[in-house]
Formats: structure tokens, sequence, C-alpha cells
């Protein structure tokens, strides 16, 4: 049985050292890895997509309550060994590749909707993920991540202090932070602290949008130059006259004086069905 060997051990064993570059940091606390497998809720059938196994410490666990799991690593020499780490559970299937580079569709051939999302993720390629799932046919159901504590605290905001990927994962989902994890529970330890988000992901988007692409066209334009009033970061990040962009915020009851970070998500759909009008 693996079950028993440590993330140092396992390194020890296979010759390998953590690759800084894919920000490679193994979770091992105990305690921690059960809170993240208890947040995910699974049942028997669940359909689990886990990105970035690692040693497969959190993998076993998953498979323990899961129906499958599909396990992508982007390091190929951890997707070479992770077979035989991970040997004794049958239903584990590991795959080698980039998830941003798959198509979520085509990994669960006939689900397209109800899987579910566990996943460790680097800094640098947090947002490209989420987006990568959420803008996918086949969205999940809900994801676990564990994240830097900064961004968990950017994915839970309330407005005053929104940003572009809080708006495009509220759109999406229902995010909370469900633990907080010292850097000491990682091996190597990483600089910062950490922190497990849930995300529900509703089955339809609530808002009145009918156009996402467009949606988000205006909120990238208003998050473009964050420091700006929002009649000026639309006017420029959209190249239209100042005056149509101060109507369009004045029909939404907005205040063209105001910021981006201060808007809910119901003003910005607000706002773009007033800009929509306008066109």
């Amino acid at each position: 049985m693996n079950e028993k060997r440590t993330i140092r051990q396992l390194l020890r064993e296979y010759g390998l050292q953590p690759r800084k570059g894919l920000g490679q940091n193994f979770l091992e606390d105990p305690a921690t890895l059960q809170r993240i497998v208890d947040a995910a809720e699974l049942v028997a059938d669940d359909l689990v997509l886990e990105i970035g196994p690692g040693l497969g410490t959190l993998t076993r666990l998953l498979a323990t309550r899961a129906g499958r799991v599909l396990a992508v690593e982007l390091d190929e020499r951890l997707a070479a060994i992770l077979p035989d780490i991970l040997a004794d559970c049958p239903n584990v299937a590991v795959m080698h590749g980039d998830i941003l580079a798959l198509d979520p569709a085509g990994l669960f051939p006939g689900r397209t909707r109800g899987y579910k999302v566990v996943a460790n993720l680097p800094y640098y390629i947090t947002s490209a993920v989420l987006r990568h799932l959420l803008e996918s046919q086949a969205r999940p159901s809900l994801l676990v991540l564990t994240v830097q504590r900064e961004v968990a605290q950017r994915l839970v905001a309330v407005p005053g202090e929104m940003s572009l990927l809080a708006v495009s994962v509220q759109f999406y989902g229902q995010p909370r932070i469900v633990a907080r994890i010292p850097a000491g529970a990682f091996y190597p330890p990483p600089q910062v602290d950490s922190a497990v988000v849930r995300i529900d992901v509703y089955e339809r988007p609530p808002l009145p949008v009918d156009d996402v692409t467009g949606f988000f066209r205006v909120v990238q334009a208003g998050f473009g130059q964050r420091r700006k009033q929002l009649r000026n970061a639309l006017s420029h990040g959209l190249n239209r006259p100042i005056e149509e962009i101060v109507a369009a915020l004045n029909r939404a009851g907005i205040d063209p004086r105001r910021r981006a970070e201060t808007l809910s998500l119901d003003e910005w759909a607000a706002l773009w069905q007033a800009m929509t009008a306008a066109e």
C-alpha cells in the first residue's frame, strides 16, 4: 500500500524535486486534505476532475468518496509515476496534459453537467483556469479550489472591492472560503498562506444577460483603468463618446463618477442592458 508514504518519501523514492516554475507546493497536512474532501460533498456516483494531483495525496482521499476521479497533471514526471503511486485506486485515471488546452466537454463524454472540480491552483493560472471551466459548455456543478489567500479574498469580494476576477466568477456561481491554510501545511512551504474556496455553480447564471461575450466586454472595459471613473474607463475601453457612456450610466441608475470596483453584479447587468439599448 502506498497510503502511508509522505510527500518527502515519495520525492526521494522517485528521485524528484518540486518544480518552482510550476508552482509545485504539495499539500501534506492530513486535516486540511480532509477538509477539502469534505467541502466537495462527494457521493458514490460523483465524477471528479482533479487539476494538479501532484503526488496523489488528495487524489487517494477523493477516490474513497467519489465514483471516478480524472486527475490531470501538467508535469510529465508526475503524470508518469502517478499510476504507480495510485495503483490500488482502480477508480482513478491519470491524464498528462494542460487543463487550459483540454475541452471539459470531452473529458466526461455525455456528461455536460454535474461533475465536480477539485484543484490546487498556482497563482499564475488561477484566473485562466476558472474562466476556462466556467465558460465551458460543460460547466462543473461545484469547484473546490486551493488558492493563495489573497486570491481567495478577491473571489469572494463584495461591491467596493470587486475585481474582474470576482465578477467573472460570481456571474457563474457563489464562492465562499471554507478553510484557511498556513504555508507550513505544504512541502515545500510557499511564501504566502492559502485558502480553500468552494464555488457552487448556478445551473444557469441568474443575471438577465443573453450575450455573455458582450456583457464581459463592458465589464472588462470598466476594469481596464481602475483608478478612473466609470465614464472615462468605459469611454476609453469601448471607444465610445463619453456623452454616450454617461447617458447609458444614467439610464442604469449608476453615478458616472463611480469606479468599477463599487458596482454589484446587478448593476453591471443593468449597465450592459442600458448600453445595448442604445446601440
